[in-house]
């Protein structure tokens, strides 16, 4: 194992709603322990929005599910300190999350279809959310369910409140999961994926609407996305994660006009913009490591840049550093790193 060179303090300071330190997620497999994500350091503010981008099985809803108190304790194993306004998650189990989980955090999921219940009229279902926590008076559950879908741009709430999820677009459904997120005002909002499988108008109805709450709210918000395009034009931070561990962090400008780590690198440049060549689009060489390949004391990344020097991997660390004020890269690796002459077309692997 190796020593870290910055330390995070487990203390609510700086207007910090979520404070994670050293946070590290373990799957029982088999009967055997396998780590989703380790060694997470991250902190949201009041009225931040934190973005985690990172190819798919980086760990990016894994951390969030260990937020939101989620993982099953019987088949998983949770490391580490997740502060919510000062209160540890880490532990905690029954009642005692489900006060802070819809008071203090919320949560947008990927899939609206599947996350609302297709029995339930959708006027049931933010109202259960506020009985549950009892944050409004039980008279206020009818006003304050036609307020909230309202509130998400839902016209005619009262006829829609009669409705089932399955006669509502997918636009619809994903505002009635905002309405339900923020049922009770939280301090931290959770958006996974909140666009996907949305036409790009619609998109930018969701993330405009996510954004307006956030403000009203002064809340923090940890935008969970690929697009990194949405991420350049909402986001104060960017968090990367790689394998399930977090290899760079920075301002959104830092990050997009300087970016370090070789991981960054190659997934702003396999990004199309308007200048992309459509037939010159990189593309990054090998997969994501199984779990069972892991091994997080060695650059995880190195064994997909193929064309660096044997030398230079040999004194790769894998430490994660501060290389300018508030700018965090993992190993050494990108010292030494560039991209090979030669591009890659599109679609070939």
């Amino acid at each position: 194992m190796y020593e870290k060179k910055y330390d995070l303090e487990v203390t609510v300071e700086n207007n910090n709603i979520l404070v994670a330190k050293q946070v590290s997620v373990a799957f029982r497999i088999a009967g055997k322990l396998q780590k989703a994500i380790y060694d997470i350091d991250l902190t949201v503010k009041h009225g931040e929005v934190l973005a985690i981008v990172g190819e798919s099985g980086s760990g990016k809803s894994t951390f969030a599910t260990a937020v939101m108190g989620l993982h099953n304790p019987n088949q998983t194993q949770i490391k580490g300190s997740i502060l919510l306004d000062g209160e540890e998650v880490v532990g905690k189990t029954g009642d005692s999350m489900s006060k802070l989980r819809g008071t203090k955090v919320g949560m947008i999921f990927q899939n609206p279809l599947t996350a609302l219940n297709p029995l339930m009229k959708i006027g049931q279902q933010v109202m259960e959310m506020l009985a549950v926590h009892e944050v409004y008076p039980e008279s206020q559950y009818e006003s304050r369910t036609f307020q909230l879908l309202e509130q998400v741009g839902i016209p005619n709430s009262k006829r829609v409140a009669n409705q089932f999820p399955h006669q509502l677009s997918g636009g619809m459904r994903q505002r009635v999961m905002i309405a339900i997120a923020i049922a009770n005002d939280p301090d931290l909002i959770i958006a996974d994926e909140p666009t996907t499988a949305l036409d790009v108008t619609i998109q930018a109805q969701i993330l405009d609407l996510i954004l307006d709450v956030q403000k009203k709210k002064n809340a923090g918000v940890i935008l969970i996305t690929h697009d990194l395009g949405v991420v350049a034009e909402v986001a104060d931070t960017v968090a990367v994660m790689y394998a399930g561990q977090l290899v760079e962090k920075a301002s959104v400008e830092e990050l997009f006009n300087n970016p370090k780590h070789p991981y960054t690198r190659s997934l702003l440049r396999s990004n199309p913009s308007a200048e992309t060549v459509s037939d010159d689009l990189y593309v990054i060489p090998g997969n994501v490591p199984s779990l069972s390949e892991i091994e997080y004391d060695k650059d995880l990344f190195l064994a997909r840049v193929p064309w660096m020097k044997e030398e230079a991997k040999k004194i790769i660390s894998n430490e994660m550093t501060e290389i300018s004020p508030n700018h965090l890269v993992r190993g050494s690796a990108w010292e030494n790193f560039d991209f090979p002459n030669q591009t890659v077309k599109g679609g070939e692997r």
